[in-house]
């Protein structure tokens, strides 16, 4: 694992911007240190990175993905989300506890969103039932983290959205007053009624006394409510 970290790390020190870096940490409230690497410089690390390191093995994958995490720059661990999102094959039930660990390590919506619809969305899409049991654990868990996973975990499946367990989900943290949660109710159930306006709108219409204004408004955005 030496050399994909060599790389990585030579990679983002040569495109390093120590003006942003600063900047950056203090946008997403964090101590944890930057290169300064845009999005964009990540992206191309990663798309290399496919090239030159692809993972032999389901293992090899996921040491790839936590050596990369375990790295302490930030960029770092972007790199790491996008990189086990890179490689689809790989992206399984079994690796569950590895995006689990991504998330409730990482505890920031940076982190936390990009592995609940890229890699959590994807797993639950191709496993429904046999992951069900699981995601109904987080909505009902002690970290706020892993119940906005649950909630937002089906935010790119479109037709394919399993309506009751979102209405569910939504539902059993309609109470929540912490705002990660309230938004990602909203954000839910606004993305979904770009697939189906109908339904969200008469969930809505039903439900409205028990969302939140914040999740109402947000799911509502693009409604005519």
């Amino acid at each position: 694992m030496d050399s994909i970290v060599e790389y990585v790390q030579a990679e983002l020190t040569a495109g390093a911007d120590p003006d942003k870096a600063p900047k950056m940490a203090a946008y997403m409230k964090t101590d944890m240190p930057f290169y300064g690497v845009q999005a964009a410089g990540c992206r191309e690390i990663v798309r290399d990175l496919k090239k030159q390191f692809a993972p032999q093995s389901p293992d090899q994958y996921r040491h790839m993905v936590e050596t990369l995490w375990d790295l302490p720059h930030r960029e770092e661990k972007y790199v790491a989300i996008s990189f086990a999102r890179s490689h689809q094959q790989f992206i399984t039930l079994e690796q569950i506890d590895l995006y689990r660990r991504l998330i409730v390590e990482g505890a920031w919506w940076d982190f936390v969103d990009t592995v609940a619809s890229g890699l959590v969305g994807r797993v639950l899409l191709n496993n429904r039932e046999a992951l069900r049991p699981t995601l109904d654990g987080w909505i009902d868990g002690d970290d706020m983290w892993l119940r906005r996973t649950a909630i937002i975990s089906q935010l790119d499946h479109k037709d394919q959205t399993d309506v009751n367990m979102l209405f569910d989900y939504c539902l059993r943290r309609a109470h929540e007053k912490e705002f990660f949660i309230r938004k990602a109710i909203g954000w839910a159930l606004r993305q979904y009624a770009r697939t189906d306006p109908e339904t969200v709108t008469a969930f809505l219409l039903e439900h409205r006394d028990e969302l939140s204004g914040l999740s109402f408004r947000e799911a509502a955005k693009h409604l005519d409510l």
